[in-house]
């Protein structure tokens, strides 16, 4: 974490205060810049999913990557 500049500290922060954040409401168009690179980190990962059932467009999120245990169970 001490290798990343100020901007990408406050992007990673801001995401993990927020939990998810769609990409078009950050509040720093600079931000954008700062997640493809927090993104190459292993830091955060973008996905897509619906906001509403009567969309047909997905919108784009980002979220802190999950680390340690992956989220399979050890039975399956």
């Amino acid at each position: 974490m001490e290798d990343l500049s100020r901007i990408e500290k406050k992007t990673y922060d801001l995401i993990k205060r927020k939990g998810e954040v769609q990409t078009r409401n950050l509040p720093d168009k600079k931000m954008i810049g700062a997640i493809a690179n927090l993104k190459n980190m292993g830091l955060v990962e973008i996905y897509r999913r619906y906001t509403s059932r009567y969309r047909r467009k997905k919108k784009k999120f980002v979220r802190i990557k999950k680390r340690g245990k992956s989220s399979w169970s050890e039975e399956d």
